[in-house]
């Protein structure tokens, strides 16, 4: 007996050693190769999705390889973090180098956890000296295409690929160091009458009629009517396109139903982001062949003596100045000006520094300026649209809280309804703002939770929600409004009217468009949020042809312009699901007739 007992006490004492070796190896991998010896540690720092755990190797005091091994940021805007950044903190020797434009937070991290691995080493690293973050390749000085597109985002790429299947040399230039624009941190629904979807769910009485008239209504009838029509009239052959060409995938059973629309119509693509779509059209984009040059800002729009648009002049990462001769056309996909704060206070002054941004940090108006040294027309430029539901934090558009259009309801701090939840996202906002705080909750249940699934689809952004105190998962209605000091009783008698509009099937007080959900059961979420610029419905005016027109209503020959760069399609608001519609719609237009001319 005695025996057993000392053959098990020694077993546990292995098996200890060996779980803290084990351990330590995790740490720190070390070997005697070179005179200093070589040394593998793994360091840990905060990205914006989650941790970034990578494993640095140090030789001679020097560092000479970074593999990440953990991480869950978006792909393509980590990409140059994790390469053109590797290189930069391996050939200064440091991390105190600048982040990647456009991947700050990712930036941030990835540097933090290189940081940590090098504390763990016990090692003191001899900085070498200052180096660029951006590409050393150098340009020519003059380069000729048929046809040149300015911006990655959708409309970009949809241009690029429409103008070389109809057999132009292509080239895209970006400003950012990562293609994708705002379509990439978009959720990059679509909305697109008689989908496929709609079939699939019995929502048989959708038109692109109805689709018309929703959208014109949206914004207040200041679309042009023929642009609109063509939007409606093309939403779904677009849509089918990224299907059927692109080989984006769409939830085969789930759609959204945006505030403003009358009918459920908007496709999800498979991650409920944008970046299924900017993957799949970067990767077609490379396959036929197309260049894309990132790190390369277009500055002016070049001009023959008749007037003609033929080439772009641009600046390289490196500051290298780069001419890009185009023999057919230019197309312009720069998107709005949502993230420049003077121009947005230029056009509407109420648009100023207290409003966050939920663009990227590119969308700073270029191409509009651009055009505008043409005598470009410009439409619509005061009306600029805030997304209701962001981070209180940072501006960030939220994608967990699209359990909103599955019934998820707003309340304010006193704990009470005041807005239809379907409602136009310039009129919910205008409603939050009102409220005690400027602000408001949104509160669901695990049954709506379940219906969208938005949660599962977006784990990295509720994660950092939580922790930093934001949203709240409670087991009672109580414990939810203790959270947030949310008057209780006003919150139990909003929820209990809620379970009776949702049995009745009428919601006396707002009129929910698709009907409220029931939240007699629990576990509850509930979430802060407040409005933050979104979408610039100003820009260019563009006719049927995607043709830049003049001041004086002629047509700027050689240039097209598609996307949010544009004014002509969503008059003072734009209807959620409406942004990719249009970019893909008239992106397509713009790259086949630049191709053409």
């Amino acid at each position: 007996m005695k025996q057993n007992f000392t053959t098990k006490v020694l077993a546990m004492l292995l098996t200890i050693g060996l779980v803290l070796a084990m351990a330590a190896c995790g740490q720190q991998e070390s070997s005697d190769e070179g005179s200093g010896g070589t040394q593998v540690v793994e360091g840990v720092g905060q990205g914006k999705h989650g941790d970034i755990k990578v494993k640095v190797t140090f030789a001679d005091d020097k560092i000479t390889d970074i593999q990440v091994v953990e991480h869950q940021e978006n792909e393509v805007l980590a990409e140059p973090v994790y390469t053109q950044l590797k290189e930069v903190v391996m050939a200064s020797n440091s991390v105190e180098v600048d982040a990647i434009s456009g991947s700050t937070v990712t930036s941030k991290g990835y540097l933090s956890a290189i940081q940590d691995a090098i504390a763990k080493s016990g090692l003191t690293l001899a900085a070498v000296g200052a180096v660029s973050n951006t590409s050393q390749h150098q340009e020519e000085a003059e380069q000729t295409f048929d046809v040149v597109v300015i911006g990655g985002g959708g409309a970009g790429f949809s241009a690029a690929i429409e103008a070389n299947l109809a057999g132009a040399k292509v080239v895209l230039l970006e400003k950012m160091p990562t293609v994708g624009g705002n379509t990439l941190i978009s959720g990059g629904e679509m909305n697109a009458p008689n989908n496929w979807v709609q079939q699939k769910l019995g929502i048989t009485d959708d038109s692109a009629d109805l689709y018309y008239e929703d959208t014109m209504k949206g914004g207040d009838n200041l679309g042009t009517p023929e642009m609109v029509r063509i939007l409606a009239d093309n939403a779904l052959a677009s849509a089918e396109w990224l299907r059927d060409e692109i080989k984006v995938e769409f939830l085969p059973d789930h759609l959204f139903q945006f505030g403003g629309h009358s009918r459920k119509r908007a496709l999800i693509p498979v991650g409920h982001t944008g970046a299924e779509l900017i993957t799949k059209l970067k990767a077609k984009t490379e396959a036929q062949g197309v260049a894309i040059k990132t790190n390369m800002k277009a500055n002016t729009l070049i001009t023959n003596d008749q007037g003609r648009v033929t080439g772009v002049a641009a600046t390289s990462g490196n500051g290298e100045q780069i001419i890009f001769h185009a023999n057919k056309g230019v197309v312009l996909a720069t998107g709005g000006f949502g993230s420049n704060v003077e121009m947005r206070k230029q056009y509407n002054p109420e648009m100023d520094e207290k409003y966050m941004s939920t663009d990227t940090p590119g969308t700073t108006g270029d191409g509009i300026v651009m055009a505008q040294a043409l005598s470009a027309k410009l439409t619509n430029m005061e009306y600029i649209q805030t997304y209701p539901v962001c981070n209180p934090e940072t501006g960030v558009i939220s994608l967990v809280a699209d359990s909103r259009f599955d019934g998820a309801i707003l309340i304010n701090q006193e704990g009470e309804r005041f807005v239809e939840e379907l409602e136009r996202r310039d009129v919910i906002s205008k409603a939050i703002l009102a409220q005690t705080g400027g602000y408001a909750y949104q509160f669901w249940n695990q049954t709506i939770a379940d219906i969208g699934k938005t949660i599962e689809a977006h784990q990295d952004e509720y994660d950092m929600l939580v922790k930093q105190g934001l949203l709240h998962k409670a087991d009672t209605i109580e414990e939810a409004a203790k959270f947030f000091n949310v008057d209780v009783d006003t919150l139990k008698a909003t929820v209990e009217k809620v379970n009776q509009y949702a049995s009745t099937g009428d919601d006396l007080d707002f009129h929910h468009r698709s009907g409220l959900v029931s939240l007699k059961t629990g576990p509850y979420y509930i979430q802060k949020a407040v409005p933050s610029v979104h979408h610039t419905m100003g820009g260019l005016v563009i006719d049927e042809q995607a043709h830049v027109i003049k001041e004086d209503g002629s047509i700027i020959s050689g240039l097209y312009a598609a996307g949010e760069v544009t004014g002509v399609i969503h008059g003072t608001n734009r209807l959620g699901g409406n942004a990719i519609a249009d970019i893909f719609t008239f992106g397509r237009i713009a790259g086949a007739n630049a191709a053409s001319n």
